[in-house]
């Protein structure tokens, strides 16, 4: 995690709850992508593109979280820290 804030990486993951909380903790970070239910690589990677065409440029300090319901595609964006 130092590595991924100190060089200002975007962070991509499906693990919600564990990086929810280390990023909570950072005062500015790059932004953090999360694509919950953990699905297949091949799926993961179309909601990718999916929330790259949805997001601006800019996620300093936010949240893109990617989630399927009923079959659709539900994007959320949030700060964090709040």
């Amino acid at each position: 995690m130092p590595r991924i804030v100190a060089e200002d990486f975007t962070f991509v993951t499906n693990n919600a709850r564990d990086f929810r909380k280390l990023y909570a903790r950072e005062a500015l970070h790059a932004g953090l992508v999360i694509i919950v239910p953990q699905v297949l690589p091949g799926q993961q990677r179309e909601l990718f593109v999916l929330q790259e065409l949805a997001c601006s440029p800019d996620l300093v300090n936010e949240v893109i979280a990617i989630e399927i319901e009923e079959h659709e595609v539900l994007l959320t964006r949030y700060a964090l820290p709040e």
